[in-house]
């Protein structure tokens, strides 16, 4: 049932807002997004956010952590673009840093190796240029950084047979 948005009082918006952090960690700048929208004032939304990150409902640095583990297990995200996603939701880059330490290294390149396998075997008869290009551009799309995708893809290329110039 959808709460009209005049009727929305904040004690109403708190408790809204509590379930829904209560279901799945939520952005302070999401559910301050969704507060305006059910109709409370900028100033009533800051309080309903303060009153959640003080029961623990809301934690930007538990959610950072939420997100780098989801976007880079189950989407195979790269470090860059998970960095921008969250920068874009107004996360603390001293968070956002901090959270990007915790995905393990030998895991990251394992996870672009993968990638960069299963995408190889779709470049099909392209020239080896095509191909590496097809291959970086689709790398950086995920959001991995120049540094770790060049010799990955080099080296899948040469796995293949392509002869790199």
């Amino acid at each position: 049932m959808k709460t009209n948005r005049r009727d929305m009082t904040p004690e109403t918006a708190l408790n809204r807002a509590a379930a829904l952090c209560a279901r799945s960690e939520q952005a302070a700048s999401d559910v301050r997004g969704k507060l305006l929208r059910w109709g409370l004032t900028p100033q009533q939304a800051q309080e309903v956010i303060d009153r959640l990150i003080d029961g623990g409902y809301l934690d930007d640095e538990r959610y950072a952590r939420a997100f780098v583990n989801d976007k880079f297990k189950f989407n195979g995200w790269g470090r860059l673009k998970i960095s921008h996603q969250l920068q874009a939701k107004g996360i603390d880059r001293a968070i956002i840093d901090e959270a990007l330490t915790r995905i393990d290294e030998a895991e990251y390149r394992e996870t672009l190796q993968r990638l960069l396998q299963a995408r190889a075997q779709s470049t099909g008869n392209k020239e080896p240029q095509q191909a590496r290009a097809a291959l970086l551009r689709f790398a950086a799309s995920r959001g991995f950084e120049p540094q770790e995708f060049f010799p990955a893809v080099d080296h899948i290329l040469n796995d293949m047979g392509y002869e790199q110039d």
